[in-house]
């Protein structure tokens, strides 16, 4: 009885084929995320800082 040592061919290929859908599913989400234009604050923010806080430091 001779053992016969079973290789395949065939899984470097499909490991190939997921890592590359895994990159087209990623590249796609970030372009699509890079075309919505997210709003703006339209008031700008000012803080009057009180002068009993500042220290100045020589």
């Amino acid at each position: 009885m001779q053992f016969s040592k079973n290789t395949s061919n065939g899984s470097g290929k499909s490991l190939l084929i997921k890592i590359a859908l895994v990159l087209i599913i990623f590249i796609g989400t970030v372009v699509l995320l890079g075309k919505i234009e997210f709003p703006s604050p339209n008031k700008d923010i000012e803080k009057i800082i009180p002068n009993e806080k500042l220290k100045i430091v020589k």
